[in-house]
């Protein structure tokens, strides 16, 4: 990896854009890679280097072409087209998939990534496989490079920042699915979508894409081998089905009762772990056994409690109206929902149409996404189904204690806001432990 990096930067001025976790990891393996002219950090928050000259302020974006290459950080926006500037823009990631990119299995989707990310990871270790995971998941590849060996299998969870301008891909492939999502950034959904599709468009002959049946690549776009997933086994090369996965003549009954994953949502990311499990050679008796030891996320429909016979779940991951959907589907007897966060002008009507014939006792709608499907259910829904049933309140703390108050012994309680977290709280994981404190304290 060193020699890599080392061929990129001998010689060069080197500036690392952003300075948040990935880019203190970057100057780092840059500083230990040597060779560079000169090396520097641009930040729009002044941060400290350790001595590398810091640029900061509302100029940090002015400098780029200032420098050969410029190691772009994930979420930065960049001001003009990448093709307008003369410094060579890269990333760590781009970096890394050209040193280890037979070795990568790569996945990538707006809902669901984490959860089959970790769940791929924990299986092929348990299943006897040298393994290393990294990426999104929050751990810089970087990180790991200097722990790999040639015949370990990485598994990287890919966000559609770290996507953006990738011209490497994977050689396994995953694109689960794609929602609206992160319109803040890209300002259209084509350009969302283009950077979600960079997972397989720089795969070549002999990569595997596994790919929902819903986005499949246009013809000549991709020159992997593609196994599509879905629900129809006449249609999909792994077919989903009520309780079991169909994949090459193997049949895998979901051992339901035997795991710690539930809700039917899950049962696609299974099936993609099992895909790519059986295209590595495991058996069936030893992806279930992995499937059964593993331990789910926190804050992805995770069960909290129960407080006076109400029980509480945490699905803070949820930022758009589908996973809202899915955690209400997947809970059963469900007293009370608490949506809403930070307005990012998404399109909420498929929501409000579930909810209208939903038997959700009580819907706690808080915040600015929260007076804005309150106010398009008044408009758009004249005769939504027992509107009493709808709450408005201003912040989490007053949700949390509507529900306490309205949803009866023997129900359950959900957070799944459909909505970003942040504007409100730092991240989903913050607005996840703030829901359990105000759900556990002073215990009615």
């Amino acid at each position: 990896m060193l020699e890599t990096l080392r061929k990129l930067i001998k010689g060069k001025k080197v500036l690392v854009l952003g300075f948040g976790r990935e880019g203190k990891s970057t100057l780092q393996m840059i500083e230990k890679a040597g060779g560079f002219l000169a090396a520097a950090v641009s930040d729009k928050n002044p941060v400290e280097a350790g001595g590398v000259k810091v640029i900061s302020g509302k100029h940090y974006l002015d400098v780029l072409d200032d420098y050969d290459v410029v190691f772009k950080s994930p979420g930065i926006v960049l001001p003009h087209p990448v093709s307008d500037y003369q410094c060579a823009i890269v990333s760590q990631t781009e970096v890394f998939f050209r040193r280890f990119k037979n070795q990568i299995i790569g996945i990538t989707g707006t809902k669901g990534k984490s959860t089959t990310t970790t769940l791929l990871y924990h299986i092929l270790k348990s299943g006897g496989f040298k393994t290393a995971l990294a990426g999104n998941i929050g751990i810089p590849v970087f990180d790991i490079a200097e722990s790999i060996d040639d015949d370990t299998k990485i598994v990287v969870e890919l966000s559609c920042h770290q996507l953006e301008y990738m011209t490497v891909s994977p050689k396994i492939g995953v694109l689960m699915n794609i929602y609206e999502e992160h319109l803040d950034h890209y300002g259209t959904m084509e350009k969302y979508v283009a950077a979600k599709e960079n997972i397989y468009r720089n795969q070549v002959d002999g990569d595997i894409l596994f790919c929902n049946e819903h986005h499949l690549p246009e013809e000549g776009a991709c020159r992997a081998s593609v196994v599509s997933i879905g629900t129809e086994p006449t249609k999909a090369d792994i077919a989903v089905g009520d309780s079991d996965i169909r994949f090459k003549g193997h049949t895998f009954h979901i051992p339901e009762h035997e795991m710690k994953l539930f809700g039917h949502h899950n049962y696609f990311d299974i099936a993609i772990v099992y895909g790519i499990c059986r295209e590595l050679g495991m058996s069936d008796e030893v992806f279930k056994e992995g499937l059964c030891s593993y331990e789910p996320l926190p804050h992805r429909l995770q069960y909290i409690g129960t407080v006076n016979d109400v029980r509480y779940y945490d699905d803070s991951i949820s930022t758009i109206c589908e996973t809202t959907i899915q955690a209400l589907e997947g809970l059963k007897n469900v007293g009370s929902v608490l949506i809403g966060g930070m307005d990012r002008g998404i399109d909420y009507h498929d929501l409000e149409k579930y909810l209208d014939r939903s038997d959700v006792s009580y819907i706690i709608l808080m915040a600015d996404t929260g007076k804005r499907i309150y106010e398009e259910i008044g408009r758009d829904f004249p005769d939504f189904s027992r509107p009493e049933r709808l709450v408005l309140v201003d912040t989490l703390w007053a949700a949390v204690e509507k529900a306490k108050e309205l949803t009866k012994p023997g129900k359950c309680c959900v957070m799944s806001p459909a909505a970003a977290s942040y504007g409100i709280f730092k991240n989903f994981e913050e607005r996840g432990e703030v829901f359990t404190k105000y759900v556990l304290e002073n215990r009615r």
